[in-house]
């Protein structure tokens, strides 16, 4: 296992790097993660870097094409910190960004904590824990320059390609009432749309919201009152340019556009 030192090396290359928007080839052997706990360690020492409280949480790789996109071969958390939030409707710099993708997704802001414990939540009772429901874009990247290969543990650590994330304004429709599992969600992007669907968030937004609450868990870590879950994107990745405008239009639920210079 890496010790707290090796730890503390690793968090401190990948915020560096992801702060001076720069690529690199991958974590010396010495610090680099082999296992999950350790990859999590490591995303979290990145999250002491912030002086703002933690804005919420994303999950990566929730869909097969997520998947393919970044070559794992299942979801992983990662930390939405408060600098790399966009107000809807704001410009997103292409500065540093070698993914250029966008993704539409669904969003949901917690209403109480879920704390770490040691049985599972149950569905009900994640969704039981949240306040609002909003349409959101989420612009990933990562500090590897081959993240194709980097591997789920070194993704994990390099905050499951966290960058820059849009939150679109809450709902106002009864989205209790609406099966989410199949709400098409239509992108427009350089005069053409596109249809998400809510089925390819790892079978349905809820089931990854109550995916992300557990994972939580089982790291000792309280899914906070306040705090944002973005849920993975429901269309594959988009790639995206410097003058785009990205809409997303999630019907009854709302809206939500950035434009990216």
């Amino acid at each position: 296992m890496l010790d707290k030192n090796a730890i503390a090396a690793a968090s401190r290359t990948l915020h560096d790097h992801w702060r001076a928007g720069t690529k690199f080839s991958g974590l010396d052997e010495s610090l680099r993660p082999r296992v999950r706990i350790e990859a999590y360690a490591i995303q979290a020492g990145i999250e002491k870097y912030s002086s703002e409280n933690l804005f919420g949480w994303k999950i990566a790789a929730t869909s097969e094409a997520g998947q393919k996109h970044i070559n794992v071969d299942g979801p992983m958390a990662g930390r939405i910190l408060a600098e790399t939030v966009i107000s809807d409707g704001g410009t997103a710099s292409m500065a540093g960004n070698e993914m250029r993708v966008a993704e539409p997704e669904f969003a949901f802001r917690m209403r109480v904590d879920l704390p770490a414990r040691t049985t599972p939540y149950t569905m009900q009772q994640v969704l039981d824990a949240v306040d609002t429901l909003h349409p959101a874009i989420e612009i990933p990247d990562s500090r590897f320059a081959d993240f194709v290969s980097a591997g789920a543990a070194q993704i994990i650590a390099d905050n499951a390609c966290a960058h820059l994330f849009v939150l679109g304004p809450p709902t106002t429709s009864n989205w209790r009432g609406l099966d989410l599992v199949e709400e098409k969600p239509v992108i427009t992007l350089r005069g053409k749309q596109f249809i998400g669907h809510g089925k390819n968030v790892v079978g349905g937004p809820l089931i990854a919201l109550a995916w992300l609450a557990n994972e939580l868990r089982q790291l000792g870590v309280t899914l906070k009152a306040g705090e944002v879950v973005t849920t993975g994107t429901c269309h594959p990745p988009l790639p995206i340019q410097a003058g785009d405008v990205f809409e997303a239009d999630f019907g009854s639920i709302g809206k939500v556009s950035v434009t990216f210079k």
